[in-house]
This record gives C-alpha cells, structure tokens and sequence, in this order.
C-alpha cells in the first residue's frame, strides 16, 4: 500500500490537472498501511509474547508486557482523538457556500476515502480480534478483563475506529456543504452504532464475571455487540447521499468546463 500511495502521489505531481480529485489519495493510502501495518505488528507481538507472559494477570511480567502496552494506547488515543477534533474544529471551512465545485467534489473524494479507513479500522477490531477473543477465552482462564486479546481488541481497536468515526463525522460537518446546516442520520449511526461497542464491553465483562462463564457467540451477553455492528449498515445510506450530491456536481462541473 505504501507503494501504492507513492504512485498516487507521483502522478499527481506529474499531472495535476489530470488527479485533482484525489489530492488526498497519497494519505489515503498511507493511513490504510499504517492501519494494517499495526495491526499485523500487534498481531505478531500477541504470537510471541501472549502465551508465555500473558495467562497470569498477577505475575510482574504481565505488568512488562501487556499493562505497559495499555497504558501507551489509552495515551496515544486520548492525544490522537484531541489532534483529529482540535484540528478539523480549528481549520473548519466558515465559507462552506461559496465553495467551488471543484474544491466540493475534491473533499467528497476525501470523505470517501477517510470512510475507508475507518471501515478497515472496524474490520480490524471486529473481525480478526474479535473473533479471536473467543478462542482465547476457550483455552485461557478469564482472570481479568486485562487479557492480552482484550487490551488489542477493547482498548485499541475499539476506541481507534471510535476515534476514525469521530473525525470522519467532523470532517463532513466541518467541509461539505451538504453535511453543514442539517445532521445526517446515517452518517450517525454508521459512527455511533460501532462506538456501541464500547458499552456492550462493559456489560460482555460484567456478564461473564457475574452471570455467564462460557465463551459461546450465542450468549446473551453477546447480544449488543451483533446489533452494534449492523449499525454499519447505515453507511449504505450515507453513500446514497453522497451520490446523490456528486450527480448533482458532476453536472455543474461539466456545464462549467465547456
């Protein structure tokens, strides 16, 4: 993908004219390798590390390597989600109506690409890692909530797509015209339904600890993280929005550019 992103990138210093809709495309992908290269890092760090050190939450080499690794997400995430907002709030667009049609459709193309983002972010958390939380609990004793899947999974994935959600529902609110005076209901329950996720943690720990000991996927107490996720369905709106709007300015590109 990086490779990918420096050819976006040469041709767009090569033909401006000819790319100008995909200014961001090079951070695009950038963000999509960065994305997957992290996670595949955490991936290979959990293949060497979770079964010797991680079984035991009492043990001081937990603390070494998995605690430690907590704590410098939940830091990381809390600078990154105050970097995104102060950023997109303090660089908002205050002339959002005498936009060029140009620039509009340019932004639309970001829009779409910061959505693939956080969409690979989601499939990340809850497809690979989550699916692997229940074989791990199947073959390790859930002595805490602190186990080396659940601090991958509860306290960086969730939060990280949280965090992507958030920018992509401020960007749209801070740059297209469409998004500016009015709140789109897709858009926000594409962004809030996933971040549901993160109550449901609560209550998934609570259940297992107080009420429900197996790790089976049929569990009530599994419940809000199915219907969490459908929430993503919401997208499927939130493009026909955005089609809507590009039919509209396509149009008015072609008629100005005769």
């Amino acid at each position: 993908m990086s490779t990918q992103a420096s050819e976006i990138k040469a041709n767009l210093s090569a033909n401006p004219n000819q790319y100008w809709y995909l200014r961001d495309g090079y951070k695009y992908g950038l963000a999509l390798f960065a994305v997957c290269a992290m996670y595949v890092g955490i991936r290979l760090y959990q293949g060497a590390y979770a079964m010797d050190t991680g079984l035991d939450s009492t043990m001081p080499i937990f603390d070494v390597y998995w605690r430690r690794l907590f704590y410098i997400e939940i830091t990381l995430e809390v600078i990154l989600a105050m970097a995104i907002a102060s950023y997109l709030w303090l660089t908002r667009d205050k002339q959002m109506q005498a936009l060029s049609t140009r620039e509009e459709i340019t932004r639309y193309f970001t829009f779409i690409m910061w959505g693939g983002v956080y969409g690979m972010a989601v499939y990340w958390a809850g497809s690979y890692f989550g699916e692997q939380d229940n074989a791990w609990h199947q073959a390790a004793v859930r002595d805490t909530p602190f186990t080396p899947n659940h601090i991958v999974v509860f306290y960086l994935g969730f939060p990280l797509y949280t965090i992507l959600g958030m920018g992509l529902w401020l960007y749209a609110r801070t740059r297209l015209p469409l998004y500016e005076k009015k709140i789109s209901v897709p858009l926000t329950l594409a962004v809030v339904g996933p971040f549901m996720l993160l109550p449901s943690v609560g209550y998934n720990e609570w259940g297992h600890t107080f009420w429900f000991r197996e790790e089976l996927f049929a569990s009530p107490v599994h419940y809000g993280f199915v219907i969490s996720v459908w929430f993503a369905l919401a997208l499927e709106g939130t493009i026909l929005q955005i089609i809507a709007r590009m039919s509209v300015l396509l149009d008015k590109f072609a008629l100005e550019n005769q």
